[in-house]
């Protein structure tokens, strides 16, 4: 924890290495996407952070498109959802607007629904993997187009 991607993807390698073979391995504490994807073609098989839900209670809401920080001036008019390619209850049934309301005015929905969301997202990440897996393409996958964190 806190060193720089590239050392932690590197002592990733060596560890999963030295784990018995045809068990589960588990990491703890991984959340970005991108270093979730990494884990996973290191050969890591579970996972658990709280990261999730830590910034959807925070406004921020993870898209295809990467992080999206719903407090930000820009979405106070905004009627698209969330993350438009997203079939989760949040995206189909509120705007950014609206959700960027709940927050400016410390409505508890706010939280509960990026939280929500943000666990959606996450399952939708981890079937995106499990069939990239499949076809033989994971070494190509990318978790999303724009990399942007907090």
């Amino acid at each position: 924890m806190g060193e720089p991607a590239e050392q932690m993807y590197a002592t990733v390698d060596a560890t999963v290495a030295l784990l018995p073979a045809g068990k589960p391995r588990y990491l703890m504490g991984v959340g970005m996407p991108e270093d979730i994807t990494a884990a996973v073609r290191s050969g890591v098989d579970l996972f658990d952070c709280v990261l999730p839900t830590r910034l959807g209670r925070n406004g921020w809401a993870f898209t295809e498109e990467g992080l999206l920080k719903v407090r930000n001036s820009r979405y106070a008019q905004d009627d698209l959802p969330l993350d438009p390619s997203c079939e989760g209850p949040c995206c189909r049934n509120y705007s950014r607007a609206y959700l960027r309301h709940c927050f400016n005015i410390e409505e508890m929905l706010g939280p509960r629904l990026l939280s929500m969301h943000n666990v959606f997202y996450y399952g939708k990440l981890m079937r995106r993997i499990r069939a990239a897996i499949r076809d033989g393409s994971l070494g190509a996958f990318a978790p999303w187009k724009d990399r942007r964190s907090p």
